[in-house]
């Protein structure tokens, strides 16, 4: 189960020259600084499992709510970056941001694995086919070495909000409109909650990408500024 009913999903790749700076001010400022704000609970890092996953990277802060990552605590920070954060973020590329919320999640606990597909769903299609697919996402759950299946669907609207942080960033992409997460023991459990999901036609284009897990970091009341 994740910790909450929110989520910010973020993938992005690193270029080689700011890949230093990136673990120094990814685990010593923005990881504390997010985790800080009000309502945030947990946030995770992964890297690529193989060289086939783009982009490199993908981070996954929980929230309580979805109205969280709507609130004035999160909103202040976005609109006061750090010089360290405009430092480190200069080096980012093919990043994808997503504030989600958990429309469904299942499982005992986090994995040190990670599968994420990106897929988008017609507005029109949604109410015929979200509970298709998380009734195979349910079923991916129970799989061996499995430990976490999660749905997260984006608003578009609120994950394309400009803000202070985004202005003028060249790396960022449209926001996937929805995201599957499957959390395993190891990554060779991927092989078989992947065939189960792509039985669903819906899913067969998703973007597929292979984690390994890197850093966790829990509740902190530290926070930038």
């Amino acid at each position: 189960m994740l910790a909450g009913e929110g989520a910010v999903a973020i993938w992005n790749d690193i270029a080689e020259a700011g890949r230093a700076e990136f673990y120094a001010w990814h685990l010593h400022e923005h990881m504390p600084e997010r985790v800080g704000i009000p309502g945030f609970v947990r946030g995770r890092r992964y890297r690529a499992a193989d060289a086939v996953t783009q982009p490199e990277f993908f981070t996954l802060y929980e929230t309580s709510s979805f109205q969280v990552m709507q609130g004035s605590d999160y909103l202040a920070r976005l609109n006061a970056p750090t010089d360290w954060t405009r430092a480190a973020t200069a080096h980012f590329q093919s990043t994808t941001r997503s504030l989600t919320r958990v429309v469904a999640s299942h499982g005992v606990g986090s994995g040190g694995a990670l599968l994420s597909l990106r897929f988008n769903i017609a507005d029109d299609a949604v109410h015929e086919l979200v509970p298709r697919i998380a009734s195979a996402l349910e079923a991916a759950a129970r799989l061996p070495r499995v430990t976490g299946a999660h749905l997260l669907g984006a608003d578009a609207g609120v994950s394309g909000q400009s803000t202070a942080e985004s202005k003028d960033r060249k790396d960022l992409l449209q926001p996937a409109r929805w995201v599957l997460l499957i959390e395993a023991c190891d990554a060779e459990a991927f092989g078989p909650a992947l065939a189960l999901l792509r039985e669903s036609a819906d899913l067969r284009e998703a973007l597929v990408g292979r984690y390994l897990h890197e850093y966790t970091r829990l509740k902190t009341a530290w926070q930038a500024g």
